[in-house]
């Protein structure tokens, strides 16, 4: 029987609800030895799985040694990175995948036999730009991760284009690009409904500023209803959110659903809405799943002007860009829409969803985990 080459993935997360990490999990599992590191239990597929206690938060380091900007210390010395290193074995695995940049020296210093994939989800350096401390102190450590580590992968991949080519610029990093696809859905559009259906998925947090969704309901003149799956990242935000859709009965708060269901809850709407205020670099340049989501679902699709949705949007006649990021401008697509005009854009979603899908766009990972194997064989 020939020994299947053996693959780490890494990722601080809990990995049976990233999406993005069991897309690698999947798209590995049938050639690879697959072990994973990360909270939550072991997914499906892997041979082998180090699970970090959900005591251990991820993201806490010394503040004292930030601040001195003794990042190496900081780093070797946070909690996670103490509990994962006597448990996991220098030198055994061909190829160890990182996701995000916290995992990097990690990966690194496990010295695989072909090498390190880094994977990196955000741009670090801006992920949370808009807190003064986070600028300050977590910034700072963010840069010298990248510089210092990221570096040294073999390999990078990140989310979009335009993190790709800042990446580039500021680090002089060549990343490629494997956006967060969904797989493909083997479905049709559905017949548009009156009331037109609006739907959001997504995490209810309170920088994402999810209340110009509810204005907008309560301004545009066509009848709507508005389904919202939400998971409660911030449960006191989720609840004020409720009380502020009080007068809103055409609003629904939806129980979350797994991302295995969510494409056929989210397939009964007729438009995915997503306006985020670009608070943040990585708010204004994102490209997220649910976009995804929705062109799997087969939806019409209504976007603030975040360069990279909007880019998509109009190159394949996706749906509608709004004039800005309020109520107002997307109270005034919505009023736009007809129909016709929606049925139209949910055939153009049906139209490339192959083409969009996680089976043609997730190859950027397999070329490069297969190359570092490649390497480790010889």
């Amino acid at each position: 029987m020939i020994q299947r080459p053996s693959l780490l993935i890494i990722s601080l997360s809990t990995l049976v609800a990233d999406a993005r990490v069991l897309r690698q999990i999947r798209l590995f599992a049938d050639r690879y030895a697959v072990t994973t590191v990360g909270y939550g239990p072991a997914p499906d597929g892997v041979v082998d799985h180090v699970q970090v206690p959900d005591e251990i938060i991820s993201w806490h380091k010394d503040r004292r040694l930030l601040i001195l900007r003794r990042y190496q210390a900081a780093y070797d010395t946070a909690p996670v990175i103490r509990h994962l290193t006597p448990r996991l074995e220098p030198g055994r695995w061909d190829v160890v995948l990182a996701n995000d940049v916290d995992a990097v020296p990690l990966a690194v210093t496990l010295r695989p036999r072909g090498g390190v994939h880094a994977d990196l989800h955000e741009y670090a350096s801006r992920q949370n730009e808009e807190s003064r401390r986070w600028r300050w102190f977590v910034a700072p450590f963010r840069r010298w991760l990248v510089r210092t580590w990221v570096t040294r992968a073999d390999s990078v991949t990140t989310v979009g284009s335009i993190l790709a080519e800042e990446y580039r610029r500021e680090f002089g990093l060549q990343a490629g690009v494997v956006p967060n696809a969904a797989p493909y859905a083997d479905r049709s559009p559905t017949p548009v409904g009156d009331p037109l259906r609006l739907v959001h998925s997504g995490a209810a947090r309170r920088n994402r500023s999810l209340g110009v969704m509810l204005d907008a309901v309560r301004l545009t003149e066509r009848p709507v209803t508005l389904d919202l799956y939400l998971v409660p990242n911030d449960p006191a935000y989720l609840a004020e959110l409720q009380q502020e859709a009080a007068d809103l009965p055409q609003v629904r708060f939806n129980d979350p659903v797994t991302p295995d269901e969510l494409v056929a809850r989210l397939g009964a709407c007729d438009v995915g809405v997503f306006v985020l205020p670009p608070l943040t670099f990585n708010y204004l340049n994102t490209l997220p799943n649910k976009f995804f989501d929705f062109v799997q679902a087969r939806l019409g699709i209504v976007v603030g002007p975040s360069p990279e949705m909007a880019g998509l949007v109009r190159e394949h006649g996706l749906g509608v860009v709004t004039p800005d990021f309020t109520a107002e401008g997307l109270a005034q697509a919505l009023d736009a829409l007809t129909p016709e005009s929606v049925a139209s854009y949910k055939e153009a979603s049906h139209a490339v969803a192959r083409e969009l899908s996680a089976e043609e766009q997730i190859k950027g990972w397999a070329a490069a985990v297969d190359a570092l194997n490649t390497r480790a064989r010889r």
